[in-house]
């Protein structure tokens, strides 16, 4: 076997391979005659057909079938003897199959670029810390305190504070719109849960009232087709409902899980310690590896890029549909291209960090790893840990995981770090 390799644009490889002729008559003849006890050809017994009669009739077929049963043989031995491995599926651009010597094919294919990491002193990364004040307790409380309101109906109007029960429809130039339409919808007055001028529209009313609503949905509203229209809302009041605040005692208490509201209130600091972790978790990566990735600048595989863009369109049209959301129809994954780029090129640049440092993640470590992220799911807390431990394949993303922390520690050790101080609900509000 004889191979050649040639570089074309970019990350792109052209492999030649050839092999002797005989090789490839030899593969063709074989599928014939094992083809010639399968078929029926008027004048011959089966079986027992000549073969320039099958090279006749079957030629072409069995001739593919050699070409991939050659291709499937070799490709990767040819690959190993040029030292290269393809970043996407090869695929075969050329056929020679008249050769009087030789047999051979070509196939394309982009590689994985050879990164060389900027030295991490270079780097000036930004990471958040959140220390959490009394005042942010007492205003989680609160949240809970309003949870458990409850709304007795009045017939006086209705103000900021109310919770209101009304049956709409909103129309747009006169058609009411898909998702436009609920009956005994509760809304607290003053949330501002709902678009501009909804909820002002609503103070005032008593049970029984009926009212119209125009208002225009704001330009950057999360439904493009509904992005800056003006709708007509047209709105029936069933119901007001004046709020009665909870008395805070262990009753109270009880309703969250809690014996009492001093164990309530620990386990509240807790749980707000948990989530706001977990948001600079977030926050902080992205931060540190932002600066990574501005400051290693390399060509990343187009096929890649592809293949990611594919699935996070998938993702996008499987949030819509858990959100009772409109599909966006038609949008080609190439709108996903600059995120699926970074994305690919993030997994690179991370690979070739912990392969340069040969990381890997103990068993320890996954279990560790694991046991801290089961705390944001409370109750459910070993569901969530039976869960990944029944399979080893969901065991290999927290794996991953670990394994990218242990990445973001190395490059903290080294790289130019300023502390931003936040407070807990600039962190935590954040969309």
């Amino acid at each position: 076997m004889k191979t050649s390799l040639e570089t074309l644009d970019g990350l792109k490889r052209s492999l030649t391979v050839e092999l002797p002729i005989k090789v490839f008559k030899a593969a063709t003849d074989k599928i014939l005659k094992k083809m010639v006890s399968q078929v029926n050809i008027d004048g011959f017994r089966k079986g027992k057909v000549p073969m320039p009669v099958m090279r006749k009739q079957f030629g072409k077929h069995a001739n593919s079938d050699a070409v991939n049963k050659l291709v499937d043989d070799t490709l990767l031995d040819a690959l190993t003897e040029v030292k290269v491995t393809p970043a996407s599926q090869p695929n075969i651009t050329k056929i020679d199959t008249e050769g009087k010597k030789d047999f051979s094919y070509t196939v394309e294919f982009e590689v994985y670029p050879e990164i060389k990491v900027v030295d991490f002193s270079k780097l000036k990364v930004e990471q958040t810390q959140v220390e959490i004040t009394k005042a942010d307790e007492e205003r989680t409380l609160k949240g809970l305190t309003e949870q458990s309101t409850e709304y007795k109906a009045v017939k006086r109007k209705s103000s900021d504070g109310d919770q209101v029960t009304i049956d709409f429809k909103g129309m747009i130039d006169g058609e009411v719109f898909e998702g436009g339409t609920a009956k005994d919808f509760k809304m607290i007055l003053g949330k501002g849960s709902m678009i501009a001028g909804f909820e002002d529209g609503l103070k005032g009313v008593v049970a029984g009232e009926s009212t119209a609503l125009d208002l225009t949905f704001p330009k950057d509203y999360h439904a493009p087709q509904l992005a800056g229209k003006a709708v007509v809302f047209e709105v029936e009041v069933t119901e007001v409902g004046m709020p009665t605040a909870p008395k805070l005692d262990n009753e109270f208490a009880k309703k969250f899980g809690e014996k009492d509201m001093d164990a309530l209130q620990e386990s509240m600091k807790k749980q707000m310690r948990v989530e706001v972790d977990s948001r600079l978790t977030n926050q902080n990566k992205d931060d540190l590896f932002g600066a990574l990735l501005a400051a290693n600048d390399f060509e990343v595989p187009q096929e890649s890029i592809n293949n990611e863009a594919q699935s996070l369109l998938q993702e996008m049209k499987q949030r819509l549909q858990q959100q009772g959301m409109p599909d966006q129809g038609d949008m080609p994954a190439a709108t996903f291209n600059p995120e699926a780029e970074r994305r690919v090129k993030l997994g690179l640049l991370v690979n070739q960090i912990s392969s340069d440092n040969k990381f890997n993640a103990s068993k320890e470590q996954i279990d560790v790893k694991l046991k801290e992220m089961a705390q944001a799911y409370g109750k459910n807390s070993q569901q969530m840990l039976d869960y990944y431990n029944a399979d080893s394949s969901r065991l290999a993303t927290i794996e991953l995981i670990v394994v990218e922390q242990m990445v973001q520690d190395l490059i903290l050790k080294s790289a130019k770090v300023t502390i931003n101080k936040k407070d807990f609900q600039e962190v935590t509000q954040q969309q």
